[in-house]
């Protein structure tokens, strides 16, 4: 049976230096001790009391490794900031590892058995023969590890040395924030919003950078070949040799790449095992970089580093993945604490190990399978929120259903301008259906409690085609006859469409006349506007067959992933997106735009005068914020002329004709228009919206509005009042571009 030995690193803190270890190496009448600072130690000070110079040095991530010659009597007497300092260095044991398979690991709290279980695994799977692991628990914190893991390695009648290095310092980083964690997502717009505590230095990521050195330089350095990973990291079970991989390798280094991988759920009561984790993130970038070293065979200026070999270049054709098994290394009681379910599917070769290998039985995820479209057309569906948009309700409705959807449901909240009033009306005639938002009784922002109420109406359970879209955006259908047949004949096998933003501003038009606004504003941001952020975000019409479980602004939300392969999202040129979009993806890239078939033409801000009302009530998703210059810069985009649409306005035209051909519905739509025309007289008396409206009619705006294609992210952020008045006087057809420093001053 093997055995486990306890080990401990020097570990001293001398005033500005921090020294982790000392290593003596060599024969008797000529050793050298090797000192590994800290990153971040003062050397200034630092000398040789006799004035020895030292035999070499390097630099590990900024921890320096200083070798001096030994003196016979094992002591090396240095000075610090004049003072003496006498180490003796730790006897170098490289002789125990000689000629061995080894693996190299670092502990953060596993316990006894999931490591004796690891350590069987890749005895009877690798061929390994010692381990060394440094365990990285607080003195005191865990005691029974060794002993435990010496019981547990006994029971299992595991053959494997087994040392524990410990340490008195902690080895993490001292300024870590929790978003350093590797599984912890950073609170932003779109992502998973996932929160850790600010970790210790005890368990926060390694700081010690210089950590494989002194397992080289104490332990491994004549091994056969030495795995970087981790306890709770698995070579799979069909892997070849890692070891014989390295020792075989062009160089004697190879990369190894690890895959995360988590269980679906454990059971109530049960231990957290490996073969629980069956299943990894359909949507992962990357993995975790490690790496397989054949000492004798690697370049001699290699270092040993956490990810990588300095100074060598691994065999690519070698290259071995591991899997990371993360519920082990985060311990939760919940596996959505450490990752979004709605990224996990089902593994094979886990499943297979977990079952065949380790005789267990998994929780499975729950088998779904998308629901059939109904035969036919199938209804098509609009779900949005108003508040105060009386004159402008009939066109935007007659164009939706001119084009081919067939319901419409509006939740409003807040109307003094008659909306309400006008869809109940509307309603009782059958052209819409009308909802009071009950964003007040959920604690949502309107617009999130209307979709979420949405989820349980009929017309929206029983439509074969859902969107959400507000009532200032057009579906504006390129293909065919604009409608949404034809979209649809276009991408036949499409069950998602992205429908990206395009900005249209005002046109330099100043006063609100009752006209359909697609007639009035012609001008829009050019199709590639990848700022400000806002203008090429989308809207998703999609096939209502529960790949997600409800409604969302941009696109619905709540994937089902173990239905994500039958997820065919396509952008408005019929193009794939990417898998990396399908939780959380919201807005177009510059290789996931596309007009071609379809956009959603934004009038964000219509007229200037209407844009007085729409800044004073507020908007609907937002009622906190206000809306003022910086909004109109950044929404106003007048780059080019852009009449698309226009060939669709007959047809609307038409289907408005026949809606105002009702005389209660035409009176409701004149009080709808006196209202707005009163409210713009009414603001406009007051003096602050005087003002605003003569900057927004100003030539500087009006000049600004046709500028946007050349200006950086900040300066939407910061406003229209950090361009210069020399930056005007560009010519908008030059190449040219400007931005600003972003402050906490500027910044709206």
């Amino acid at each position: 049976m093997g055995q486990v030995i306890e080990r401990r690193l020097l570990g001293l803190s001398l005033g500005q230096i921090t020294l982790l270890d000392a290593v003596a190496t060599g024969p008797k009448d000529d050793r050298s001790a090797t000192l590994f600072f800290a990153a971040g130690s003062d050397l200034s000070s630092l000398a040789h009391a006799d004035g020895v110079v030292p035999l070499s040095q390097i630099s590990v991530g900024g921890a320096a490794c200083i070798t001096y010659p030994l003196p016979a009597d094992g002591h090396l007497r240095l000075t610090l900031d004049g003072a003496p300092v006498d180490i003796t260095p730790v006897a170098s044991e490289q002789d125990r590892f000689e000629g061995l398979n080894c693996i190299a690991a670092v502990r953060n709290g596993e316990d006894a058995q999931t490591v004796a279980v690891w350590v069987q695994h890749h005895v009877k799977t690798q061929s390994l023969q010692a381990v060394v692991i440094v365990d990285r628990a607080k003195p005191g914190a865990d005691p029974a590890f060794a002993s435990g893991l010496a019981a547990e390695l006994n029971r299992l009648s595991v053959d494997c040395d087994v040392t524990i290095l410990t340490s008195d310092l902690p080895l993490g980083r001292t300024d870590t924030p929790a978003e350093a964690h590797p599984f912890c997502v950073p609170e932003a717009p779109g992502k998973d919003r996932m929160k850790v505590p600010k970790p210790s230095p005890w368990d926060s990521p390694l700081g010690a950078m210089s950590l494989y050195e002194i397992l080289r330089a104490r332990f491994l350095g004549q091994a056969r070949a030495v795995s970087n990973i981790e306890v709770h990291d698995l070579m799979p079970l069909d892997a070849p040799n890692m070891f014989d991989s390295a020792v075989e390798a062009d160089g004697g280094v190879i990369a190894l790449f690890g895959r995360h991988c988590y269980p679906w759920r454990v059971r109530k009561d049960d231990p957290t095992r490996f073969a629980d984790h069956i299943c990894v993130q359909f949507d992962a970038k990357g993995g975790r970089q490690r790496w397989c070293i054949a000492p004798a065979k690697a370049p001699e200026a290699a270092i040993w580093r956490m990810i990588r070999i300095g100074n060598a270049i691994p065999d690519r054709g070698r290259t071995q993945l591991f899997y990371r098994h993360m519920a082990l290394r985060h311990p939760t009681p919940s596996i959505s604490k450490i990752v979004p379910k709605t990224s996990l599917i089902e593994h094979p070769p886990l499943i297979e190990m977990s079952e065949q290998y380790w005789g267990h039985k998994p929780v499975r995820m729950p088998e779904l399978e998308a629901d059939a479209l109904p035969k036919g057309k199938g209804r098509r569906a609009i779900v949005t929120t108003m508040k105060n948009e009386g004159p402008f309700i009939l066109e935007w409705l007659a164009y939706h259903r001119a084009i081919g959807f067939d319901d419409i449901l509006v939740y409003t909240n807040d109307c003094t301008d008659g909306t309400d009033t006008m869809l109940q009306m509307l309603e009782r005639k059958g052209f819409v259906q009308h909802r009071e938002n009950p964003f007040r009784e959920s604690g949502l922002k309107p617009q999130h409690a209307a979709l979420q109420a949405s989820d349980d109406e009929p017309v929206v359970k029983n439509a074969a085609w859902v969107t959400c879209i507000d009532v200032d955006e057009f579906v504006n259908i390129k293909v065919g006859d604009g409608t949404l047949d034809a979209l649809f004949d276009a991408v036949p096998d499409a069950n998602m469409i992205a429908m990206t933003w395009r900005l249209f501003g005002n046109c330099d038009v100043h006063e609100y006349v009752d006209r359909p606004i697609t007639e009035q504003f012609l001008r829009s941001a050019p199709e590639f506007a990848r700022k400000p952020h806002q203008a090429w975000g989308f809207k998703t019409l999609f096939k209502n067959i529960g790949l997600f479980k409800k409604m969302g602004v941009h696109r619905p939300k709540g994937l089902n992933p173990q239905l994500w392969e039958d997820i065919n999202w396509v952008n408005g040129s019929g193009n794939p997106l990417p898998r990396e979009m399908f939780r959380n993806g919201w807005r177009s890239t510059t290789e996931t735009y596309g007009y071609d078939l379809v956009q959603l033409n934004h009038y964000a801000v219509r007229s200037a005068e209407s844009f007085l009302v729409k800044r004073d009530r507020g908007r609907v998703n937002h009622v906190d914020r206000d809306q003022g210059l910086a909004y109109w810069f950044r929404m106003n985009n007048n780059y080019e002329e852009e009449l698309s649409i226009q060939a669709r306005l007959p047809m609307m035209q038409a289907e408005l004709e026949r809606l105002l051909s009702d005389p209660e519905i035409g009176a409701a739509h004149d009080s709808a228009v006196a209202a707005h025309k009163t409210k713009i007289d009414a603001l406009r008396a007051t003096e602050n919206y005087a003002n605003f409206y003569a900057d927004l009619t100003g030539g500087r705006l009006e000049k600004l509005s046709r500028l946007h294609n050349h200006f950086g992210s900040n300066v939407f952020l910061s406003g229209p009042e950090v361009v210069p008045d020399e930056v005007l006087l560009k010519d908008p057809e030059e190449d040219w571009f400007f931005t600003v420093e972003l402050t906490g001053e500027t910044a709206h």
